[in-house]
């Protein structure tokens, strides 16, 4: 149970400093999206996105073409849908 504990404390680290760095680099574009030309909430714009990335691995599977990481990248968009649908609960 030690390991594991470990190692989810681990990954949930990476994840969280991913996702700050990222919200930092976008200007919080994922959860506040600038509605320019999409006019879609932020849930329905994170799921399009969650939609993208698994067609992306359906289609060249989790290495892809080795430029990024499909499997982290869905990740992080199921978290910013879990914080967005939270969110939208409270409200």
């Amino acid at each position: 149970m030690q390991e594991f504990q470990s190692k989810l404390i681990d990954t949930l680290a990476y994840f969280e400093e991913k996702l700050i760095r990222k919200n930092t680099a976008y200007g919080d574009a994922a959860l506040n999206p600038l509605n320019v030309f999409s006019k879609n909430s932020a849930v329905e714009q994170l799921k399009t996105s969650i939609d993208h990335k698994l067609s992306r691995i359906k289609n060249v599977g989790l290495n892809g073409d080795g430029t990024e990481d499909s499997l982290d990248d869905l990740i992080g968009y199921l978290i910013l849908l879990k914080i967005e649908l939270n969110k939208n609960k409270q409200t």
